[in-house]
């Protein structure tokens, strides 16, 4: 999953985005830069969220479009690692942002259902259009 996050330019990425049904994520905020980043969540949850930040954020679900999205600061998260250990993880900033997308992903859910109405339908009639023309994958 790493290889196939790295590849597409990401920072996170969930089992669900490459058709596989698990509740399992990785994320590397460091982008390959500290080897120590690399993060395995299986069956996470947000189990504290503190205060608020608005970034720009992008998905590898849906290319070429990125928008300012509202998220807590900090979050702790409980998950489990690769041999199944529980344990409790605290991230802020982009490391927070990147739990709060990738556990929405294994929800069902994509960062544009935090957009106002508007702004997601003129995502999703621009992706249509680009479907129509052939030019969406």
């Amino acid at each position: 999953m790493f290889e196939s996050m790295y590849a597409a330019h990401g920072i996170g990425l969930a089992a669900p985005q490459i058709g596989i049904s698990k509740r399992l994520a990785v994320i590397d905020v460091s982008f390959k830069e500290d080897p120590g980043a690399k993060l395995v969540i299986a069956n996470p949850e947000i189990i504290h969220k503190e205060g608020k930040q608005r970034e720009s954020e992008g998905c590898l679900s849906i290319p070429e479009f990125r928008e300012n999205v509202s998220r807590a600061r900090m979050v702790r998260v409980r998950a489990q690692d690769v041999e199944g250990a529980w344990f409790e993880a605290e991230g802020e900033g982009l490391l927070a942002r990147a739990f709060q997308h990738e556990i929405d992903h294994l929800d069902g859910k994509l960062y544009i259902r935090h957009l106002s109405a508007l702004k997601r339908d003129l995502i999703l009639r621009k992706v249509k259009k680009l479907q129509k023309a052939g030019e969406w994958k």
